[in-house]
């Protein structure tokens, strides 16, 4: 229904992973506070679990709806006047990989009027932005607001825009959402209330090989037993069987069992990261996101370098921060110390855990001038700058991907609403067995077949 002047916006967020749920979820949450967001994720490889979603920290008042991209956009597209569909106080914020919101935002074009009410579109990155910057940036271009992590990435972002001659008026800085929580407290182990808590917190895909996977892991448990007071934990993202964004071939918990002699301090743990942060003393990672979120509380942080200094392993995005260090030195108790002026430029400094929306005042003013404007029917549709003229070899392709064709529109047989309840009952169950084959054959079959591929 429309909005009336007594009721927030609506908030609606579309996601494909667990990671942007989290970013997707907060965002929305930081740029409207007095709004319950409505979750759609993308029905995928990635779809999270009830498990993954609760442990993001971000789980809605109502569970999820699973949806494809051309179900999305038919009915967000739709005239305000039809049920159920976006109108002008509606925001929707697009938590997807890049190509994934270029076709939603084709989509969402094409259905708008001009001159008419439509939402307004907003999307970002979930978090650090150390490879494809171009390639993902240009995919998020056409959005209303496209939200940078930092005063670094802000600048960047429009360099790259400006240097494809393609307007940079959407983008805009703020902290990313999940920054800030309980400031560290040094003193809680001095005192007695926990034992001295590291915590390494692994990727999926970071690093790839067994074989460093395995170092990793080794490293963690001998500095368990070289510190037998200390609780080392090993913080998980996923259980074997779920997906994250990123495939995991290699999951922590089986390699554990590789190891001969596990010290009876070393422990897996799953939950919300916050959660963990709040006993945590030391973070230890190679490249995780999980740094900043450390980092704004000031708890002691650790980007490892025992692997090298690479672009595949993102640690590359921590040079100047004075967090590199090996796990040699964090065995001598020489924790790394993080530099202010790095912090700064990177959006990442201790934040008032009493506001959330510290930092998000631009943001939330664009935001509000943009309601105004597309309440007055003042708001252009959203125009991308890959159209079939601009990248007529590219664009089809990527569209027809998520069942679009190159106009935006569905392809034959890709229209319509969703399906009726009998054909649910038979496509859920098929689609679960689906997925967990995937599933399985990614994680079990594919690393088999690429150690045959060394013999």
């Amino acid at each position: 229904m429309p909005e009336t002047p007594n009721e927030p916006p609506r908030t609606i967020v579309l996601a494909d992973s667990d990671s942007r749920w989290k970013w997707g979820a907060l965002t929305a949450r930081r740029l409207i506070p007095e709004s319950e967001p409505q979750g759609f994720l993308l029905r995928g490889r990635a779809t999270p679990s009830t498990r993954q979603l609760a442990d993001t920290g971000a789980a809605p008042g109502d569970a999820p709806v699973e949806t494809t991209l051309v179900d999305f956009v038919h009915r967000f597209g739709r005239p305000a006047a039809s049920p159920g569909a976006a109108d002008a106080g509606t925001v929707i914020v697009l938590a997807c990989v890049g190509h994934t919101i270029q076709a939603a935002l084709h989509g969402l074009a094409r259905a708008a009027r001009p001159g008419a009410p439509r939402p307004v579109v907003v999307t970002g990155y979930v978090g650090v932005v150390y490879e494809k910057l171009a390639q993902g940036l240009m995919t998020r271009h056409g959005a209303d607001l496209v939200l940078a992590n930092s005063p670094r990435d802000t600048e960047l972002f429009r360099e790259v825009y400006r240097g494809a001659g393609a307007d940079d008026g959407a983008v805009v800085g703020c902290p990313l959402p999940f920054l800030g929580g309980t400031p560290y407290d040094a003193g809680a182990v001095e005192r007695g209330e926990r034992p001295h808590r590291v915590v390494f917190a692994v990727q999926p895909s970071v690093p790839e090989t067994r074989a460093e996977r395995l170092y990793l892991l080794r490293r963690a448990a001998e500095h368990a037993r070289r510190r037998p007071e200390r609780e080392v934990l090993i913080k998980l993202r996923s259980r074997p069987g779920e997906h994250t964004t990123h495939i995991e071939g290699l999951p922590y918990q089986r390699l554990l069992n590789r190891l001969d002699d596990r010290p009876p301090n070393l422990h897996l743990r799953y939950g919300p990261m916050a959660e963990v942060l709040d006993g945590t003393d030391l973070l230890v990672t190679v490249s995780s996101t999980a740094a900043l979120e450390a980092l704004s509380r000031s708890i002691p942080t650790a980007v490892l370098t025992d692997l090298g200094i690479r672009e595949p392993l993102g640690n590359h995005w921590f040079l100047g921060s004075g967090c590199l260090t090996s796990w040699d030195r964090i065995d001598a108790d020489d924790p790394p110390a993080p530099d202010p002026g790095w912090l700064v430029s990177r959006g990442v400094h201790p934040a008032d855990p009493d506001d959330p929306t510290e930092g998000w005042g631009e943001a939330r003013a664009r935001l509000t001038d943009l309601l105004d404007r597309a309440r007055a029917g003042d708001l252009a549709p959203c125009a991308p700058y890959y159209t079939v003229h601009t990248a007529p070899g590219h664009l089809p392709g990527l569209l027809a991907r998520h069942g679009l064709d190159p106009e935006g529109a569905p392809l034959p047989g890709r229209t319509g609403p969703a399906a009726g309840p009998l054909v649910r009952v038979v496509r859920g169950p098929a689609r679960g067995a689906a997925r967990g084959v995937y599933r399985l054959a990614a994680q079990r079959v594919a690393p088999m077949i690429r150690r045959w591929g060394q013999l």
